[in-house]
């Protein structure tokens, strides 16, 4: 009974930490599949030994149970305290989502990394592009981005950050596939137009959804009325992650 007491509690931590959930991450890898160039779509394919995007992009979480790797848990997310700029506010010593994501990028064009290496910095960088869409990951506020803010989604205790990550996603009973269909095809222009943004302007694009995601009842019992103005914005942050990704791998590897 004692293991499976400690099992559950280390199952729940786990889980409350990810990123768009499973099926949030894949969608973004698939919709960045559906726009990389045939030449980028070679180069990924032998990198990552035949794995698409879709199946690596939940891999960053799926790591964290590994000691080999801990140094990575404060690149998911960072805190620009609420009147504040990420260029002024105190940086996080142990790196933020919005530094590395640039760091790996970097590197990447760089050159000369292994290809155990180069294959992580790849399958890091699908999922941080998911991760810094989701608006929870550029929190403003003391409360782990929402992890600390207890609600009900439609009467099952949960917590915003859940909310944002999985429930929603999860509550329309789609595969990643047919999210992916849902949300496509994408407009040309306006593809272009994502695509022509920084990383310093996703993160300020997700906490100007901020005051959205905290306008919650006073009962803090979340579900139809929430999540019809929460989903389309859902909806359009997966599409921007993917094209953005597509974008940043096709000139490093198209």
């Amino acid at each position: 009974m004692r293991l499976l007491v400690i099992t559950l509690f280390f199952f729940s931590f786990a889980f409350e930490s990810l990123g768009w959930g499973k099926t949030g991450h894949r969608t973004v890898g698939q919709i960045a599949e559906l726009h990389l160039t045939e030449k980028a779509k070679q180069k990924l394919n032998l990198l990552l030994n035949a794995e698409s995007l879709a199946m690596v992009s939940n891999w960053m979480d799926e790591i964290k149970s590994d000691s080999t790797y801990d140094h990575t848990h404060d690149w998911h997310w960072v805190t620009i305290p609420d009147g504040e700029s990420y260029a002024n506010c105190a940086k996080n010593p142990h790196g933020d989502i919005i530094m590395t994501i640039e760091r790996l990028i970097s590197e990447l064009k760089k050159g000369g990394l292994s290809k155990s290496q180069e294959a992580e910095h790849v399958k890091m960088l699908v999922h941080l592009v998911g991760d810094i869409h989701q608006p929870l990951h550029v929190g403003g506020k003391d409360d782990q981005g929402g992890n600390k803010v207890m609600v009900q989604w439609f009467g099952e205790k949960s917590n915003l950050h859940r909310v944002w990550d999985s429930n929603m996603i999860d509550g329309q009973l789609l595969s990643y596939t047919e999210w992916t269909q849902w949300l496509m095809p994408l407009d040309s222009l306006q593809v272009k137009k994502w695509q022509q943004s920084t990383v310093l302007d996703w993160a300020e694009e997700s906490r100007s959804y901020l005051p959205l995601a905290y306008t919650l009842p006073e009962n803090m019992r979340l579900g139809h009325e929430y999540s019809y103005t929460a989903v389309p914005v859902i909806r359009m942050r997966l599409s921007q992650a993917g094209v953005r990704l597509a974008a940043i791998l096709n000139e490093i590897y198209g």
